[in-house]
């Protein structure tokens, strides 16, 4: 309860104190004590941010009378009017540096909305009083915006500042874009914070028949052109591509180059260094740079000749792990859409992947089998990598062949797969998943199957797997053994007695037993005999021995 009253207390007090400075010029003295309430952090966030609104209805009035907008020195003014416009210009100056102060330490979200709109209001009131006084440029508006990209614990009020002010109103969003750009340049700046509040604001579309404006007194006509706003920001993100950038910084532009980057630009072409770079960088940068690259070679006919090649090499056991895997493919697919493409280069990328597949988790290989599938039915000349005979005469059935395709190959025009099979995929047939094993199948069936769509396979992940084979309806209820045996094939249950076995040959038996593949049961079975001509008999289980 006391707190309560001290609380309640303090609020009178500023209310009071706003009162009497509204009433006399003899109490302006009261305004570094109103600074005092929300300076001090001894008090409750609620009482400073109400000491600092009843300061901004101070100098709203004292505007509004003209106390801050006539010159210290007007004519006929007295030695003590000019001291006191002086004061209180220091005053106002003092307030809004420290409200600039707060919200570069605020940790409240809502403490942060609420000293921003205070600090727009006072800028836009500023422009009302003062009209064509006012410096309505990029330098005004500039104070609160780097604030803002100074503090990296800004996200929320930086979100809050592009959907409120830069969308809305067209003079804002060109002052912004404008110290921005200057703002680049300076060292020792955030670039990753500019470049998050960028990836908030939506691009133009075209001309506005009417402006919406902040400043009301003092229309900007460059505020109300498209091509001006381009212009500052095509200037604004050659400056951040020209930056010295990290990793994480260009693959954040990267994500966002065709929606967020791209219709800014009104030379395009500025791009292709940034993007050309960026894709021979390898690794998850040349994934993710991808889509910006193809939007300019299908735009602006870029000439890239080694795109295939370098796409090629991108197809490595880390792309069928990695979290782009979606976005790659879908690219993937569009790429090699086309049937004017060399039958060597799509043999090239379907053998590629299928020997991938043989070390993939199955979430990968679930859509790369109906990505293959897909390939093969949209280019017919390569369908003859699914069965190939052998034309050695030296081939026999037992020892195999060679398979003539080139893993290390880096020019998918010279890996010779095309003279290859896809005996990978007959391999998937036998895979421990299911689901794996049923698809891949569709390689041995007749091509009379409509093409898959790959968005219902792109997005499987490990959780969608499992979440669908839980919500199947069980047909048969499985066998489910309720003592867990403590060996495997040993009879006493002894620890002393475990080295008296020989270890490979009970791995042999264990492979026997759990088995379900006739194949793998028959080599289990032959090197169990193998061993068991040079093991000592006795001291191996007497159930293994009857299996074999």
């Amino acid at each position: 309860m006391e707190i309560e009253e001290d609380v309640s207390s303090d609020e009178e007090e500023i209310m009071l104190l706003e009162d009497q400075i509204a009433k006399s010029r003899k109490n302006y003295n009261q305004i570094p004590t109103l600074r005092h309430y929300y300076k001090d952090l001894r008090y409750s966030g609620k009482t400073r941010i109400l000491a600092a609104v009843s300061l901004y209805r101070v100098f709203c009035r004292l505007m509004d009378l003209g106390n801050l907008s006539l010159p210290a020195e007007y004519p006929g003014a007295s030695p003590n009017e000019t001291l006191i416009i002086k004061w209180l210009r220091s005053q106002f100056d003092a307030y809004r540096s420290d409200l600039l102060g707060m919200l570069n330490v605020s940790t409240s979200a809502d403490e942060q909305s609420s000293l921003l709109t205070l600090l727009m209001r006072l800028l836009q009131h500023q422009s009302d009083t003062l009209g064509e006084h006012f410096d309505h440029t990029h330098r005004s508006m500039g104070v609160i915006v780097g604030t803002m990209i100074q503090s990296y614990r800004q996200e929320s009020i930086r979100r809050e500042f592009v959907e409120k002010y830069v969308q809305t109103y067209d003079d804002v969003r060109y002052y912004t874009l404008a110290y921005l750009t200057v703002l680049v340049g300076n060292p020792g700046v955030d670039l990753g914070n500019i470049i998050s509040m960028l990836a908030l604001l939506e691009p133009g579309t075209g001309e506005k028949k009417r402006m919406d404006v902040f400043y009301q007194k003092a229309i900007n006509q460059k505020a109300n052109n498209v091509r001006a706003h381009k212009k500052l920001a095509q200037d604004l993100w050659l400056g951040i591509l020209r930056s010295p950038l990290s990793k994480a910084q260009r693959k954040s532009i990267l994500n966002i180059m065709t929606t967020h980057v791209v219709p800014w630009f009104i030379q395009i072409e500025l791009l292709m260094d940034f993007l050309t770079d960026s894709f021979n960088a390898g690794g998850s940068t040349s994934l993710v740079a991808l889509s910006g690259l193809f939007h300019l070679m299908q735009e602006k006919n870029l000439d890239y000749p080694q795109f295939y090649p370098k796409l090629y090499s991108l197809l490595t056991t880390d792309v069928l792990h990695s979290k782009h895997r979606s976005r790659f493919f879908r690219l993937l697919d569009t790429f090699l859409s086309s049937t004017h493409l060399p039958a060597a280069l799509v043999a090239s990328f379907i053998k590629r992947l299928a020997r991938l597949t043989l070390t993939a988790p199955p979430t990968a290989i679930i859509f790369v089998v109906p990505w293959i599938y897909n390939l093969l039915k949209n280019h017919p000349s390569c369908t003859f990598m699914i069965h190939r005979k052998p034309e050695d005469s030296d081939y026999t059935e037992s020892e195999g062949m060679d398979d003539p395709f080139n893993m290390a190959e880096s020019d998918p025009m010279k890996s010779k797969a095309i003279d290859s099979s896809l005996w990978e995929i007959h391999t998937l047939q036998s895979h421990y998943h299911p689901n794996v094993a049923t698809m891949a199948k569709i390689i041995s069936e007749q091509f009379t199957k409509q093409a898959y769509n790959l968005e219902d396979f792109l997005d499987h992940s490990y959780s969608s797997m499992l979440d669908a084979e839980l919500s199947k309806d069980i047909k048969k209820p499985p066998v489910v053994e309720h003592e867990i045996p403590k060996k495997i094939f040993l009879e006493n249950p002894d620890p002393a007695q475990e080295d008296r076995h020989n270890p490979t040959v009970v791995v042999y038996f264990a492979r026997l037993r759990l088995s379900n593949n006739e194949a793998t049961k028959q080599t289990a079975a032959c090197q169990a005999r193998r061993l068991l001509l040079t093991s000592d008999a006795a001291q191996l289980p007497q159930k293994a021995v009857q299996q074999l």
